[in-house]
């Protein structure tokens, strides 16, 4: 399992800023963080199945 901070979530999702992603997770489009110590990490595992759903959606 491996964990995506904030930047490198960023980057997997072509440069999205960060108010737009925390608006995904809001929005559901993408599961919310955990939150480990006092920073924030997205399972890799989890978001790509959540862009897979959202690009199946969309064809």
């Amino acid at each position: 399992m491996r964990y995506l901070n904030l930047n490198q979530l960023s980057d997997k999702m072509g440069g999205r800023s960060r108010s737009s992603i925390y608006r995904d997770v809001e929005e559901s489009r993408i599961p919310a963080p955990l939150k480990i110590g006092s920073r924030n990490y997205w399972v890799e595992s989890d978001v790509d199945e959540a862009i897979a759903a959202a690009q199946k959606q969309a064809a």
